[in-house]
């Protein structure tokens, strides 16, 4: 029973390492370290670029948010409409028509989001590009705040503060929300650190000269972030720049998404196989495996854990404490998945949400699928 029980608390440690272990030394490291102020000058030109597919109902708002912006320098909006067939291309030309600054470019057929950037990079003019969704809506300085960031000679890409609002206050938009908030507060510590290791694509900037096309299958807000690190630079998490976005309210839809983007970020991961093998030092390669690799196969160990913990409470007296728990999880998560709106409640089914997705993508991984086209806000 020895070894079982090793196996339970090894299993379990080694399960939640990337969500507590990881931030705590990660923490620990950042505060060893003194940053430089940045005392480079600032780029004066920016290239805003969307890729919207439909979004007829938010296009226009997104737009003129952007043009709107609190930034004195050179700014142009281009918008790639991958394959809409909503009025969505109407709404962007009839904007262009009143503001030169903004440019329409169509992709058809549809090819999916990292070509749309493809193309948009090719015809953008900025020193700084940064990238938006098609419904991400700034606040006034998001844009300046970012391009300051750029100041700093070693920062080759930023990403900003998302902020995911639940307006149904759903157990799956209370659950993301949190979630979010812990993500936020890890790339501050990963800033200090030295680079933040992912993005969310929705308020994040880049150097022009540093942005490398990808395929049409990889996943941009994890791809490029790592390429730009493999060019010498750091990605750095400005928090004063903040995007404000409804989360997704419906399990399914959040599920969805879930396993699309891990999915592709295992695929990323596979690509930047160099990384994680310390091409651009031990401390990032130290951060990619415990960020993202082992979170992504966190379901492993947990499920390990979940399998010797219900063994030894069944075969050793004193340890029917174990199987409480496991239960007790498992009905917190499953009274989440069913719609009750209580804290340890949604967190514990957003949790279990993450994992189980993860093993979906994993075994699509395993079978060698990808995934290029999806549906805005229905995962």
């Amino acid at each position: 029973m020895q070894v079982l029980e090793t196996v339970f608390w090894a299993s379990l440690l080694l399960g939640l390492y990337p969500y507590a272990g990881y931030p705590l030394v990660a923490a620990a490291l950042a505060s060893l370290r003194a940053r430089v102020a940045p005392t480079g000058a600032t780029p004066r030109s920016v290239s805003v670029v969307i890729s919207a597919f439909n979004e007829a109902a938010v296009i226009e708002a997104t737009v003129l948010n952007k043009l709107q912006q609190d930034f004195d320098g050179t700014l142009e909006v281009l918008v790639a409409s991958d394959g809409s067939d909503d009025g969505t291309d109407e709404i962007v030309a009839a904007i262009a028509r009143r503001d030169d600054r903004v440019k329409l470019f169509r992709q058809h057929p549809r090819q999916g989001k990292t070509a749309a950037l493809n193309q948009l990079l090719r015809q953008a003019r900025g020193e700084i590009v940064v990238f938006a969704d098609a419904n991400s809506m700034y606040r006034p300085d998001a844009v300046r705040r970012l391009v300051d960031a750029f100041a700093d000679g070693s920062v080759g890409y930023v990403t900003g503060k998302m902020i995911y609002v639940s307006e149904l206050g759903t157990p799956v938009g209370t659950g993301c929300t949190a979630y979010m908030r812990y993500e936020n507060r890890l790339r501050e510590i990963e800033s200090r650190l030295g680079s933040v290791v992912g993005v969310d694509g929705g308020i994040d900037a880049v150097r022009r000269a540093l942005y490398q096309p990808m395929r049409a299958d990889q996943l941009p807000d994890f791809v490029l972030p790592l390429a730009v690190v493999r060019q010498g630079y750091r990605v750095a998490f400005v928090p004063s720049a903040v995007l404000e976005e409804t989360t997704l309210e419906k399990g399914d839809a959040e599920f969805r998404m879930r396993v699309r983007v891990s999915l592709r970020a295992l695929w990323a991961l596979r690509d930047n196989a160099d990384l994680l093998a310390g091409r651009a030092g031990a401390l990032f390669a130290w951060q990619l495996w415990s960020h993202k690799a082992l979170r992504y196969g966190s379901f492993v160990p947990l499920g390990v854990s979940v399998l010797a913990g219900v063994t030894l409470a069944a075969l050793s007296p004193g340890h029917e404490y174990l199987l409480a728990l496991i239960f007790g999880y498992g009905v917190c998560a499953a009274a989440g998945a069913l719609g009750l709106r209580l804290p340890g409640v949604t967190h514990a089914y957003y949790f279990a949400l993450l994992n189980v997705a993860s093993l979906v993508a994993t075994l699509r991984f395993l079978r060698g699928e990808k995934q290029v086209l999806w549906t805005p806000r229905l995962g």
